[in-house]
């Protein structure tokens, strides 16, 4: 496979907004946004990465990804992000993650990236590893992480610490697997940086304990990200999007905190990125899945206060903020008082596959967020975090709707809590309660 060096400068211009200054007040949802690498979102709203865990026995795409994109092409929105894709077939993060590890699997990809097309929406892919939360049901060998400290929930698996060379071949492998989706068609990825999967280990004092070139200082502990992004952008052509995704914090006592986050994002900034997206959170820690953070969620966007302190950090890099974006007035106000260029809605795209349009055209002024809890804090309460069990009730709740859709269904907001745990053990074996799966 042709291997690109035209990876651009450090220094860019976006046409949609100057840097350091915030966006004209005019600045709508509806407008599209250009990207620095000259690429257009027809709009403001994004479709989230939600981990689907649709591929095949072979962890490669098939109908029922075909099936559920065609569907979220036809919602209206501006920008469509993937799941979890693993960069490594030995280490899941779930059963049914599609793996991207050279172009075995192109023609299938390519299907996969023909998707949104036709409606003119660009798909790029969140590129994944997911370190000590590789789930052990679809592992079959020993997890990695920056050093052999497992997450702190029941029957969680000691960790094996990474060498140098296989930090090296993680890098690389990120970037093969950015080239072989330019290949295939899809317009740009999203490198996982959030919620407690490898990249974030890295980044968190917690798990990562080196004294190396990978660890020891915050600078050691943000290089492993940077060195993915560099190699990926001297992997692809400067017209495919390179993007990031963030965690503003891991709302932990002693671990990756807004400030260091804060840090990181200046830095990445300076690698020529064409989006950083901030969410936060971890699955010790779960912000991401609205079970803490109360101040913000109160404004409908969990992460907006960390975006608003970020905004003079990312000079021309467009910026995304997602998580708790319900009502069509808190998404227009923050992109029309330029809190972020783009607002990502992640779980109501779930129930509500055309949420986008519904916002862009009036049809109604909120998308719904469903949610399950088992709601038995007296019996549960007494032998289990319930907030963590709620918080695995609900995504698999929501795992089972994207079943629904990628087999060509519509949503089933009656499904209850019996059923959904029936399925997620199926899914997720004995782990099904001491992990959460998420995007």
């Amino acid at each position: 496979m042709p291997v690109s060096n035209n990876a651009r400068p450090h220094t860019l211009v976006c046409a949609t907004h100057p840097p350091d200054r915030k966006m004209s007040p005019m600045t709508s949802l509806h407008d599209h946004l250009t990207l620095p690498n000259g690429q257009v979102l027809p709009n403001r709203i994004m479709k989230a990465a939600l981990s689907e865990g649709l591929a095949d026995k072979r962890n490669a795409p098939g109908p029922r990804l075909e099936q559920l994109y065609r569907t979220w092409s036809k919602g209206g929105y501006g920008l469509i992000i993937t799941g979890n894709v693993m960069v490594d077939r030995d280490q899941l993060g779930e059963p049914g993650n599609v793996v991207i590890e050279d172009d075995r699997d192109l023609a299938l990809l390519t299907r996969w990236a023909a998707t949104t097309k036709d409606a003119g929406i660009p798909i790029w892919v969140q590129l994944n590893h997911p370190g000590r939360q590789a789930n052990p049901l679809a592992l079959g060998h020993t997890p990695v992480a920056p050093s052999p400290i497992p997450l702190a929930l029941p029957g969680a698996a000691k960790p094996r610490e990474l060498t140098s060379a296989q930090i090296e071949d993680i890098i690389e492998r990120f970037a093969t697997a950015a080239e072989v989706c330019e290949a295939a068609g899809f317009a740009g990825v999203q490198v996982h940086g959030a919620h407690g999967y490898l990249i974030n280990q890295f980044l968190s004092p917690l798990s990562n304990r080196r004294d190396d070139q990978w660890g020891g200082d915050a600078d050691r502990r943000m290089r492993f990200v940077l060195e993915i992004v560099r190699r990926v952008r001297a992997r692809v052509s400067p017209h495919f999007a390179v993007s990031v995704k963030l965690n503003s914090a891991d709302f932990q006592r002693g671990g990756f905190t807004e400030t260091e986050s804060r840090a990181v994002v200046a830095a990445l900034a300076e690698e020529g990125l064409d989006l950083i997206e901030v969410s936060g959170g971890n699955y010790e820690s779960p912000a991401m899945t609205g079970v803490s953070v109360a101040s913000t969620r109160a404004r409908e966007a969990y992460f907006l206060e960390y975006a608003r302190t970020v905004r003079g950090l990312v000079g021309d890099t467009p910026l995304a903020v997602t998580g708790g974006f319900r009502s069509r007035d808190a998404m227009a106000d923050a992109v029309t008082e330029g809190e972020c260029d783009v607002v990502g809605i992640g779980r109501p795209a779930v129930t509500t596959p055309d949420a986008a349009d519904v916002i862009l055209t009036g049809r109604a002024e909120a998308v719904v967020a469903h949610q399950m809890r088992y709601g038995m804090r007296r019996v549960l309460g007494k032998i289990a975090d319930l907030k963590t069990l709620d918080g695995v009730l609900d995504l698999n709740w929501h795992a089972d709707q994207l079943h629904r859709l990628g087999a060509g269904l519509e949503p089933d907001l009656r499904r209850g809590r019996l059923a959904t745990t029936v399925s997620m053990v199926r899914r997720n074996g004995r782990t099904s309660f001491g992990r959460k799966r998420g995007a």
